[in-house]
């Protein structure tokens, strides 16, 4: 059917039109430059106007999220969104009393950090155990803002909850698990 003949022409006509849209990229770059105009390759390039940012004092976030009151989140906390937040944490976590990837979160509250009999904790939860001993709810708060800022080092791979009122309903749907 195709003898070697065929197969040289149509390789031949391939290579020639790639070659030919590369001479025409080439012409086409030395005819039109976007880049900067002037200078020498390295070279800082003189900006047309600037536009003065000032410098804030820390992060504002940090300082808003500090301000708020914990003590009156958790009195207003709703079991039932806890509910739907703790659907981010079913991939790991369980409530029946057996482990998962991580270790069960009945009666994680009140319950000593690291201290699931069977479970295999890592060594930066084992250290974080001295520094905060149990699972208060102002513990819990911080740990579910940024796991891996407050146990550096754990295995724990979740980001964590930004907002205040999630983490809230969820400790809150966590103390009705007891």
């Amino acid at each position: 059917m195709f003898n070697t003949m065929t197969i040289t022409k149509a390789s031949g006509a391939l290579i020639g039109a790639l070659l030919a849209l590369l001479l025409l990229f080439w012409a086409g770059s030395s005819l039109y430059y976007v880049g900067p105009t002037g200078g020498h390759e390295g070279e800082e390039i003189a900006q047309a106007y600037t536009i003065p940012v000032e410098e804030s004092a820390g992060g504002g976030e940090a300082a808003a999220e500090e301000q708020i009151d914990f003590g009156a989140l958790m009195a207003a906390a709703d079991p039932a969104k806890g509910e739907k937040v703790f659907g981010k944490c079913k991939a790991c976590h369980k409530l029946d009393g057996t482990d998962g990837t991580g270790p069960h979160l009945n009666g994680v509250v009140g319950r000593a950090v690291a201290s699931v009999a069977g479970f295999n904790y890592d060594d930066a939860m084992k250290e974080h155990a001295a520094e905060a001993p149990n699972w208060t709810p102002e513990a819990l708060q911080e740990f579910l803002t940024s796991p891996k800022t407050v146990v550096p080092g754990t295995k724990m791979s979740f980001a964590g909850l930004p907002k205040a009122e999630d983490r809230a309903n969820l400790i809150a749907y966590l103390e009705t698990q007891n």
